[in-house]
């Protein structure tokens, strides 16, 4: 009999060698206490995997208890509320007495479930660097064989000087935007206004540091995530935030810091649904032509338009727009 060869799957066909933008939520909403990480948890739960859960062990533990709280985020992380296991942990930066005491204890304790390790407040990729390599030794030590994602807050002069050497750093996954940190770190040269919206698209000094992170992320293959919106509970004002930082900036994750603000982040960061469905159709006609120029709707389509689209469709999954039955079978069952 002939044999019947299978359809050549986007991500093999497009991206042959090369590195593309991980597939994580839109969203990522940090908890700082026991009872406020089990609520996200059963919220991860109920409404889908559309956001990632950072356990904050920088601001969330008391100055004394440090190890006492990294402990409690193992506890929680290996607990059977962490059903859909996408919960990371923020730890203390570099130049903080207990930031090796927090990788060993969460390392070891919950070293396969961490969605991602986030490291705050960094000076210089050199630092960065070093940290890298304690968590890789901590891993390797303990026998877990994965890599753990980083993601780095960029959040110093240091840090966005050499954005660039760090985000090509093994292990990481996203690049972070600590606006309030780095509107401090001016010393009054930037006023309080631009900790919000609308200075905060608009200061010069801050969107030079935006632009320059979402560069140096995406040229990397990492993903660049929008800093917090201080306003928790008009989710009109965090829709709008978060809207812009997609479409003015091009960031393609955004912090939440209260529950209220998870949904209109992923509503805000989500693909057209029309744009959606025409992508579909794009990538179902190109694979039956094993992935060569074609036309649609009078318009040629060749390898670029197929990687736009194929992201696209990647987005619209993780933020749960509808993708159209035929092209869902074909690309993600």
């Amino acid at each position: 009999m002939p044999r019947v060869s299978t359809p050549l799957h986007p991500a093999a066909a497009l991206f042959q060698g090369e590195k593309h933008l991980p597939n994580i939520p839109t969203c990522e909403h940090y908890a700082g206490s026991e009872k406020l990480m089990l609520r996200a948890l059963e919220l991860q739960d109920s409404i889908g995997p559309v956001f990632d859960l950072t356990c904050d062990c920088e601001d969330g533990a008391q100055a004394g208890r440090e190890r006492e709280h990294a402990e409690m985020v193992v506890r929680v992380l290996n607990s059977p509320a962490n059903k859909r296991k996408m919960a990371g942990v923020r730890v203390h930066d570099p130049a903080h007495a207990h930031w090796k005491q927090d990788l060993d204890v969460l390392v070891s304790g919950a070293g396969d479930l961490l969605s991602h390790i986030t490291l705050p407040k960094a000076t210089s990729a050199k630092q960065l660097s070093e940290a890298i390599i304690y968590i890789q030794r901590v891993a390797a030590h303990h026998r877990i064989r994965r890599q753990i994602p980083i993601h780095a807050v960029i959040e110093t002069h240091g840090a966005l000087r050499q954005v660039w050497d760090i985000a090509a750093l093994p292990w990481m996954q996203s690049l972070a935007f600590g606006l309030m940190d780095f509107v401090s770190d001016h010393h009054g040269a930037i006023g309080a206004a631009a900790m919000r919206s609308p200075d905060q698209f608009e200061h010069k000094l801050v969107v030079r540091a935006k632009a320059e992170i979402v560069a140096a992320a995406l040229a990397n293959g990492i993903v660049p995530a929008h800093n917090v919106t201080l306003e928790l509970k008009d989710t009109a004002v965090v829709h709008d935030d978060a809207r812009r930082a997609r479409k003015e900036f091009g960031f393609l994750r955004m912090w939440s810091i209260y529950p209220a603000q998870i949904q209109p982040i992923v509503d805000a960061m989500k693909p057209d649904h029309s744009e959606v469905e025409t992508g579909a159709a794009i990538l179902l006609a190109a694979q039956k032509t094993d992935w060569g120029p074609i036309q649609h709707a009078g318009e040629l389509h060749d390898r670029a338009t197929y990687r736009y689209y194929w992201e696209l469709l990647q987005k619209a999954k993780i933020t749960g727009v509808a993708i159209p039955p035929e092209a869902d079978k074909a690309f993600f069952s």
